[in-house]
């Protein structure tokens, strides 16, 4: 049985590798609580005492608009951390799976990213993702970076899905992005991809991955399938209408890229399958959200 440990735990994704993990290995989950990421030191410690077999960084500054006032912080669980992470696999010659992020491309493209496309990112955030997929590269060789886009699932804070349900629960209508185009993607379909590329491991699959739920959608077509899906699961909405509205209309300090959809075939090839619609992803969130908030 391999020793597993994954970094961000308390997260949305981390929650949900920590229930799907176990079945191929012994995990040790850390959060903040357990491993500040802004401590060099702290990481190298960690990891010695630890002595796992593989390492999953799903660990991330996130707050995408947050970290254009906190730049510092974000390069630093971002991108210094990730590539310290990667020095200890590397004496331990051991795996790295690192979550990285669709953020690191601009969205001017019109077709599926290739994970060979050019970087560049049009925020701090994305920035930081990307200086983090440069310092494991740099550092270490068994690496596996695996980008994906629009995360939400049942843990962690908040994301999407938790908003719009909160939202449409007391407003008759709700204005979303139709402009911002990507592929929405379910932590439990992310963690079930990455617990499968642990046990394929070999080097000669380390790389970069894109790895997102198939089938592609704006803000707004995932706002509006959103509403219909939770009403037929019965949930109580007095949302009316969604409007779609551009970019322009919903300023943020952070600039998102308007077509972040991930090409999925090189992941699909290793995996053996292509990852599930993202609707059905979705069904299956709202089932088990609504199970638990009944």
């Amino acid at each position: 049985m391999k020793r597993i440990l994954v970094t961000g735990v308390n997260g949305q994704l981390g929650q949900e590798l920590s229930g799907v993990l176990p079945s191929i290995g012994e995990v040790i989950g850390v959060g903040r609580a357990e491993l500040d990421l802004t401590q060099p030191e702290a990481i190298r410690q960690l990891i010695n005492q630890v002595k796992p077999d593989v390492i999953v960084n799903s660990a991330a500054y996130t707050a995408v608009d947050k970290a254009e006032s906190e730049p510092e912080l974000a390069n630093a669980i971002n991108a210094i951390a990730p590539g310290i992470i990667a020095e200890e696999c590397e004496k331990l010659a051991i795996p790295l799976i690192h979550v990285s992020t669709d953020y690191v491309f601009d969205g001017s493209k019109s077709s599926p990213y290739q994970d060979t496309d050019p970087t560049n990112p049009l925020s701090v955030y994305g920035k930081t993702k990307l200086a983090g997929e440069i310092a494991i590269q740099n550092s270490c060789q068994n690496y596996i970076i695996l980008r994906t886009a629009w995360v939400y699932g049942v843990g962690g804070k908040g994301n999407f899905v938790k908003t719009m349900l909160r939202l449409g629960k007391d407003r008759p209508e709700i204005r979303v992005v139709a402009d911002q185009i990507g592929s929405p993607t379910y932590t439990l379909d992310l963690a079930n991809a990455i617990t499968q590329l642990i046990t394929l491991f070999q080097p000669e699959i380390a790389g970069i991955y894109s790895y997102t739920n198939s089938g592609v959608a704006s803000w707004y077509d995932f706002a509006v399938a959103i509403f219909e899906e939770a009403k037929l699961l019965g949930w109580d909405l007095q949302i009316q209408r969604v409007v779609p509205i551009t970019t322009p209309e919903y300023p943020t300090p952070a600039t998102r890229p308007a077509y972040s959809v991930l090409a999925g075939e090189k992941i699909s090839k290793v995996l053996g399958t292509f990852a599930p619609h993202w609707r059905q992803g979705l069904r299956k969130m709202l089932t088990e959200l609504y199970t638990i908030s009944v």
